[in-house]
């Protein structure tokens, strides 16, 4: 069984994830860690639940989801891994960083890429993927069926979804992909967003209103 632990992070208020199962493997998702502090919360209880991270992940590359990626490199030697279509939202994180006033330290770059369908392992348990582009060129969600648990990113919200207004946003597609990869889950899968608290797909589907099911 998926555990997950939340940590908002940064002053985008991004949530980072760790899950973990029996097996003492973790996964880190969206690492957004910016301070110091925020830094030690994420080690700290890594190191208090004595488990060993596996997987570094990002749902999308977006600077408020990345910003912990080189600590945890260099902390556990993880490379993130994300799909092709955000290599180049990395690198423009460079430029957009100091436009917010963010102090950015360079992620690595991943030698391989996740493809837009497949799953990934990690200890006992499998993430499943979910290629739903629209907020971003090549965001991912992770989805663990059996542990009724989607880490939906900046896709959709609790009572809204993803802006479109960014470079590579498009708002018609993102909306697609909510309805026809997100709003075919199970009603009460749990989705675990990039902001704000969780929300299932049977809320969404019955009240938001960007988008109904």
């Amino acid at each position: 069984m998926i555990q997950i632990k939340r940590f908002e992070n940064n002053p985008f208020s991004e949530n980072t994830y760790v899950l973990y199962d029996q097996s003492s493997a973790c996964v880190i998702i969206d690492a957004g860690m910016y301070t110091v502090k925020e830094e030690s919360e994420v080690a700290e209880f890594i190191k208090t639940k004595q488990l060993k991270p596996t997987l570094l992940l990002n749902t999308h590359c977006h600077v408020d989801h990345v910003l912990g990626n080189k600590f945890v490199y260099e902390r556990y030697g993880l490379i993130p891994y994300f799909h092709e279509n955000e290599a180049a939202v990395l690198s423009d994180v460079q430029v957009r960083a100091p436009m917010f006033g963010l102090r950015y330290e360079q992620s690595p770059i991943p030698e391989d890429f996740l493809k837009a369908e497949g799953e990934i392992r990690f200890g006992d348990s499998v993430l499943q993927l979910i290629f739903a582009p629209g907020h971003s060129p090549g965001h991912l969600c992770f989805h663990s069926p059996k542990d009724n648990i989607l880490i939906g990113g900046d896709v959709l919200f609790n009572g809204s979804i993803g802006r479109t207004d960014l470079p590579g946003g498009n708002h018609q597609q993102l909306l697609k992909n909510i309805k026809e990869k997100l709003y075919t889950l199970a009603d009460d899968t749990i989705v675990f967003p990039g902001h704000g608290p969780e929300t299932t797909i049977g809320k969404e589907k019955l009240s938001n209103p960007f988008v109904r099911g």
